[in-house]
Formats: structure tokens, C-alpha cells, sequence
């Protein structure tokens, strides 16, 4: 393929501000699809997570021809917790297009995959989408972006960017956000990205040079290595080195190579330099390896990597349901899973923690780990994990840790109580400006305090504020933070959960579960209402008694369970808690497994003396309750007393 007609461009943009939505369109009105086809939205978000969530969690390939173009799309993550994939996946493009959404302007999000593209640098091709929202503002968006280039110190040639504005979602492009809509089409965002974006350099007579930037799987051809031929011609059964990130060579034979088309791969023959492929033929190769020659090998530089700032343990399941729930139970069965992810994943760390004891596994977030621990979970395994916690470094003798940036914005009315939560966390206000009714805040907040603080701050907004955070580097550590000042609803001891056992610990707590479940001892099933664990019973019913009249019985209504997701599982739980994992469920437990290692338990069992035949068994003794002293008995007796107290 000519390498002049070649334009390999990555979409970078915000969380939500419409990648997708945008490539959607391209692969419309670029021709890829017959007119009577059924297309599915969000066509590049491949995995179950991403459409559940409405997010981008892996960067994906597919291209679209344009006149006489071949256009080769880079869909990355907008979350700054998959920055990882942004970073290597930019390595294969020669320009880039960043959304703006025309309400919002410019994010935390937008300002992190912006400056990668610039640390490059790639020429950016600004794209103002979604100005048919009614409350859209683009010129002012732009004016943002343009702020944003100089916080930055964009370069002045990058200065002088070219914009579009779009609706991705109505499939038309406007040169200006003035010009009628009226047959408007997605042309002028082509015409620009053919003016704007330079074809790949690269010269196809030099030394093979490719570097992996994504690693696919085939079931029939193992794993697929993607990425750019930056230099030089590839061609199937050619004999290659695979440069690793050791520096060490290992020989390779070529047995596959594909083109993407659309969002799928076609076979080719060979390959020329700017072209991005997906090569067979290696089983053991990670992200940031080269293709090279064996005879002349010339490896490229490494791609840099942000180091992770948030680590759980992952530890084998031994909760009393262990190995009922799934088939992957055993250590080695999740220290093969977590290692392999590793692969994919280069902003992804593991270590063991010794043997049969677990894995540390570090990465960029809390929605990073949680998205690989849903994935896992998905795939068939059980485990357990522990709460997150940050990682501290130590520099000139002063203890730091991570910070993040934090962007809310809320009405009005709300941000006395965000506020002053965010004091609580440790967070400092760098800015706050008021746009109409909105406010929005810039806080530096570490780490630690945004564990488990969207889930509040949506319940302190009512569902209508926004929050968003990027990593904003080490700062010293800001002191103790608590995590929650409530204590847990602990079984007591195995059994089935009983409707009229939960009716009355409703007034002792929130509760996670309703009716009819199995649980065992050391199990969480909700949150306390005052601080310190209470140990309960919920499969205890209600007493018989011999004085029955009709409409006595008190009618049995119980709250809806509060069902939480697994990010709330994961903030909810303390130190000294972990979170129970398998396909089939999720839950919470005391660490060591056992009320009874966790609690004493004492129950104290006076002796009962024989009453007199004259002893009559009264309706209050049946239910349990105190009686009064009868004539009639020799000896008045109460229910015995059982009581448990913390260790």
C-alpha cells in the first residue's frame, strides 16, 4: 500500500464526551457497511463490561477508506485508571483527534490524554462534539481548549490546531457551529484529517522495526502482536528477533498477518512501513517488545510507563463455600490468570506474597483493579480481596503519597455538604467558578480519600452531580483518614437467612441481603448503625406460644436490601475484612474467616431446677419474655442470658 495514502490517527478525549459514538459514524459513512445491514452501536466496545458500563476499557484497531485513503482508527480509554493503554497505543499513531464535549469543555480526562499526545508530539485535530445539545456552548469550549494547549506548553506549531464541530451522535461535522445542519455529513472531519494528519514516516527499504503496542488472542493462532511497522517490510515465514524488554533476542518465524478492516482483521501477505498489522506467530511476547532483524537487530525505546498508585491482595478463597461456586479455586489457578493479564496490561503489577498466600496486584485505580476483578470473576474464578490501598514512597526522608486531581461539578444547593466532606479526605480547593446554577470545584485530594467517595458524593447530590479525577503526581502524606466509622452485621453462625430475623435487625443497621440465603459464620451481611461489629443471628424466628388469637400476628415487611456493586463492596470493607468473590456472587467476610476467631462468643447457662407439677408454662415464658413472680411456683424462672463482647 502506497505509503502516502495512509493516515493512522488515535481519538483521545474525555470519559463519556463520544469516541465511540464518532467511530460509529466513520465506518457509516466511510462505505464499510451495506445499507440494508443491522449495525450495532458502539461497535468497537467489544466486551460485555465496556457496553454495560458505557466506558472504553481496552484500546481497539479498525480503519475505514476515505476516497483513495485508508484510514486506520485507534479507539483509546478516556479513564486516566487505563491511562496505560493511551500511553503505548499513541506509539502507533501520526496525529490525533481530541473531543471536547461543547457543554462541559474540556476534563480532567481531556487534560491527561492531551498530554500525552503532546509529550510525543502529535498533531492534534480538535473535534467540539455534541453541539446539538440545548445547553451547548462550543465557542466557549473551544476558547477552553485553546487554555488548555498553553497550560500544557504546547509547542506554538501545535498552537495553530485545526477544529471541527460535530455531532457524533447526529453523524454530521460542521467547519463552523453556525453553518446549517440541513445534509451536513461527517466530509469536512475527513477532508481535514487527510489535510492535517501527515502519513506515517518511515522508510520501507531500512531494517524491520515493529514494536507491539497490543496484545490480541486468536484461538487457533495463540497470541497476536499489534502495532506499527515503523521501519521496513514484513512479510509471512520471514525470519525475525523478537527484542524483548530485558534486551534479550529470541528467534521468531512470521505464520500470520492481518489487516484491520472496519473492526475486524483480514489476511495479507506482507506489510510496508506506516501500516498497522497484527502479526502470528510468537507465544511468548508482552507489550513493548520490537520486531526486528536477527541479522541486524535494532530495537526501539521502551515505552515509559506511570508507575501504579493503588494495590490489593488477591488471596485464594477459604470461606466455607469455597469451590461450590466455580471451577478456577486454587493459587495456581489465580497466580496463571493475574500473570497472564500481565501481558495485555503493562500499568499492571503482581507479586506473590509467598506461597498459597496471595498476590499483591498494584495498578493505576480503584476502577482499574475492579474492572480486572469483575473480568476474572466472569471467567470462571473465585478469590478474595482485600481492601486497596495506596502505595507510599519515601524521598529525602519524607513519607509521600499519591494525589489526585479532582474536578466536581454540582449545583448549587449541594456544595456545602461536599465540601465539607472533602475537608474530612484531606482535600484542598486549588479553584472554584460558578457558570448559571452549576458550581464547579478543582480539589488536590490524595488518593486515599477518593476510595469509595463517588457512591457518597452521587447520594449527597442526589444522583446530579459529577465528579472526575486524574493523577496529579506525590505530595506528602496528609495523616489519618477514616474509612468508615460504622461497624458490620456479622453472622453468628451458619444457617439460611429467616424474613422475621431480618425484620428486627432492620432497626440495628443496613442490611445487604434478604430472605432466604445461605450464609456462615464471619459472613457480613450489613452495616451497623452505630460504630463497632455486632454479632447477630438471622435465621432466628419467632417464638410459638399456646395463646393464639386471631390477627395477632404482627405482619412481617422488610426493607429492600441495599444492593451494592462490587466498587462498593470493595470501599466498604475495612482493614481487617475481605471481599469474597466467585461468578455466581459477591461477599463480604471477617478476615480470618470466623465469628468465633474474630469474637468471643460467651453464653452463659445457669443450671434449671425442677418446678413443682404445679408449675404452669405461661404465654410470656413460650415468647421468651420477663414474667412476673407466680404463687403457683416454686421457683421463677428467666430466659438465659447470652451476650458477646469484642475481643
Amino acid at each position: 500500500m502506497d505509503q502516502k495514502s495512509i493516515r493512522n490517527i488515535a481519538i483521545i478525549a474525555h470519559v463519556d464526551h463520544g469516541k465511540t459514538t464518532l467511530v460509529d459514524q466513520f465506518f457509516k459513512q466511510g462505505g464499510m457497511f451495506r445499507e440494508n445491514q443491522a449495525v450495532t452501536e458502539r461497535l468497537m466496545d467489544s466486551m460485555d463490561l465496556e457496553r454495560e458500563r458505557g466506558i472504553t476499557i481496552a484500546a481497539k484497531n479498525g480503519s475505514f477508506r476515505y476516497r483513495d485513503h485508508m484510514i486506520n482508527i485507534i479507539d483509546t480509554p478516556g479513564h486516566a485508571d487505563f491511562g496505560g493503554q493511551v500511553e503505548r497505543v499513541l506509539r502507533m499513531a501520526d496525529g490525533c483527534l481530541l473531543l471536547v464535549d461543547a457543554q462541559e469543555g474540556p476534563m480532567p480526562q481531556t487534560y491527561f490524554v492531551l498530554k500525552k499526545a503532546l509529550a510525543i508530539p502529535l498533531p492534534v485535530l480538535v473535534v467540539i462534539n455534541k453541539i446539538d445539545k440545548p445547553a451547548a456552548r462550543p465557542q466557549w469550549a473551544l476558547d477552553q481548549v485553546f487554555d488548555l494547549f498553553v497550560k500544557l506548553e504546547a509547542p506554538d506549531e501545535l498552537l495553530d490546531f485545526a477544529v471541527v464541530f460535530a455531532s457524533a451522535k447526529g453523524g454530521y461535522a460542521l467547519d463552523e457551529p453556525d453553518d446549517p445542519v440541513d445534509g451536513a455529513s461527517m466530509v469536512p472531519l475527513f477532508e481535514k484529517i487527510i489535510a492535517h494528519i501527515p502519513p506515517p514516516p518511515g522508510d520501507p527499504q531500512a531494517v524491520l522495526q515493529l514494536q507491539v503496542s497490543t496484545i490480541d488472542y486468536s484461538p487457533y493462532l495463540g497470541k497476536l502482536g499489534i502495532g506499527r511497522v515503523v521501519n521496513g517490510c514484513i512479510n509471512i515465514n520471514q525470519n525475525i528477533a523478537v527484542a524483548k524488554r530485558d534486551h534479550s533476542l529470541v528467534p521468531a518465524r512470521i505464520t500470520k498477518i492481518f489487516r484491520f478492516e472496519r473492526d475486524g482483521k483480514v489476511p495479507i501477505e506482507s506489510a510496508g512501513a506506516g501500516e498497522i498489522v497484527a502479526v502470528a506467530g510468537m507465544d511468548d511476547i508482552t507489550v513493548g517488545v520490537t520486531f526486528t532483524d536477527p541479522d541486524d537487530p535494532r530495537p526501539l525505546p521502551l515505552i515509559n510507563i506511570d508507575p501504579p498508585t493503588v494495590a490489593m491482595h488477591f488471596i485464594p478463597n477459604d470461606s466455607p463455600f469455597a469451590g461450590q461456586e466455580s471451577k478456577f479455586v486454587t493459587s495456581s489457578h489465580l497466580e496463571e490468570r493475574l500473570f497472564r493479564e500481565t501481558l495485555t496490561d503493562v500499568a499492571l503489577s503482581v507479586e506473590s506474597l509467598g506461597a498459597g498466600t496471595g498476590f499483591k496486584v498494584s495498578g493505576r485505580g480503584e476502577l482499574h483493579l475492579s474492572i480486572l476483578i469483575e473480568k476474572i470473576r466472569r471467567e470462571g474464578y473465585e478469590f478474595q480481596v482485600s481492601r486497596p490501598q495506596v502505595i507510599m514512597r519515601e524521598e529525602h526522608g519524607q513519607l509521600q503519597e499519591p494525589y489526585e486531581e479532582l474536578t466536581i461539578d454540582v449545583d448549587e444547593q449541594y456544595r456545602g455538604p461536599v465540601i465539607e466532606k472533602l475537608g474530612r479526605l484531606k482535600g484542598q480547593m486549588v479553584e472554584m467558578n460558578r457558570h448559571n446554577e452549576m458550581i464547579r470545584m478543582i480539589y488536590k485530594v490524595p488518593t486515599r480519600g477518593l476510595i469509595g467517595f463517588r457512591s457518597e458524593f452521587l447520594t449527597d447530590t442526589r444522583g446530579m452531580g459529577v465528579m472526575n479525577y486524574v493523577f496529579a503526581g506525590y505530595g506528602p502524606f496528609a495523616g489519618e483518614i477514616v474509612n468508615r466509622s460504622s461497624g458490620a452485621l456479622v453472622v453468628k453462625e451458619a444457617c439460611t437467612t429467616v424474613a422475621y430475623a431480618l425484620f428486627n435487625l432492620q432497626e440495628r443497621g443496613r442490611l445487604f441481603l434478604g430472605p432466604g440465603v445461605k450464609v456462615y459464620a464471619g459472613q457480613i451481611i450489613g452495616e451497623h448503625s452505630r460504630a463497632g461489629d455486632l454479632v447477630v443471628n438471622p435465621a432466628k424466628g419467632k417464638k410459638l406460644t399456646n395463646m393464639r388469637a386471631a390477627g395477632s400476628d404482627e405482619n412481617v415487611i422488610l426493607t429492600p436490601p441495599h444492593r451494592l456493586s462490587l466498587e462498593d463492596y470493595i470501599s466498604f470493607i475495612n482493614d481487617d475484612e475481605l471481599v469474597e468473590v466467585t461468578p455466581a456472587a459477591i461477599r463480604l467476610r471477617a478476615r480470618n474467616g470466623s465469628a468465633e476467631k474474630k469474637y468471643k462468643i460467651i453464653s452463659h447457662r445457669p443450671a434449671v431446677a425442677k418446678a413443682s407439677a404445679s408449675v404452669k408454662t405461661t404465654a410470656d415464658e413460650m415468647a421468651g419474655r420477663p414474667t412476673q413472680t407466680d404463687t403457683d411456683k416454686k421457683i421463677s424462672l428467666t430466659k438465659p442470658t447470652e451476650f458477646t463482647e469484642r475481643e
